[in-house]
């Protein structure tokens, strides 16, 4: 058995993907977003391309939900739609969908996003992992931030997206996860083909913090 074939896939799709998951970790946008840099107005302009794609995450989870595949991932408590929502309307206002548009960037994502939610179940996976897993793990870094440098009450408006109130134990919720991508009803050629989705997946992530990047450039 050679050693890839040993290996949880777990494993395999987080050690494969850390390229792009670096990159899109440390992306100028996030780094001065992070690093306190920026206003309250570009963590706004990132909460509202957040909803796009989630949005998109969330209603093709209503009919992956009895998807041999995809189908074990869809779980309540990880949804975050209502939440953006709830920040969105604290950050923007009750009339905050009014103008809101996605850049071209997340646009894009999106739509790949519901893509695959429409035709290749394991390729929604991959979208979900990356997503939903990253918002358990550094997400909380984010909410952190976002509450020292503005001023929001702790898990309150504004940074209830991070908040997942209906997983009092992250870690063992993580470690579950990871049991459902080692059992994903797929084989090694599939497997491969959601590796390279996570990839992806990642890019049009960056491609969202570049064109952010673009929109609040630090002054010289």
């Amino acid at each position: 058995m050679d050693a890839t074939a040993a290996t949880p896939f777990s494993t395999l799709i987080r050690t494969a993907s850390h390229e792009q998951h670096t990159e899109a970790e440390t992306s100028s946008f996030m780094s001065d977003l992070l690093g306190g840099r920026l206003g309250v107005d570009a963590y706004t302009r990132y909460t509202e391309q957040l909803w796009f794609v989630y949005r998109a995450l969330e209603e093709g989870a209503r009919e992956l939900g009895t998807d041999p595949v995809a189908g074990p991932f869809i779980r309540p408590e990880l949804m975050r739609t209502a939440e953006l929502e709830r920040d969105l309307a604290h950050l923007r206002g009750a009339d905050w969908r009014a103008g809101l548009e996605p850049l071209p960037a997340t646009a894009a994502y999106a739509a790949r996003v519901a893509e695959c939610a429409r035709s290749w179940p394991a390729g929604y996976v991959a979208h979900h992992y990356t997503r939903y897993l990253g918002d358990l793990s550094g997400g909380q870094i984010i909410r952190d931030r976002a509450e020292r440098a503005w001023g929001f009450a702790r898990k309150g408006d504004g940074v209830r997206f991070y908040v997942f109130e209906q997983i009092p134990n992250p870690a063992s919720f993580k470690r579950d996860y990871r049991e459902l991508l080692d059992g994903l009803d797929a084989d090694d050629l599939e497997k491969q083909r959601v590796v390279d989705e996570c990839k992806r997946a990642f890019a049009l992530n960056t491609a969202v913090f570049r064109e952010l990047g673009e929109v609040f450039p630090l002054s010289a």
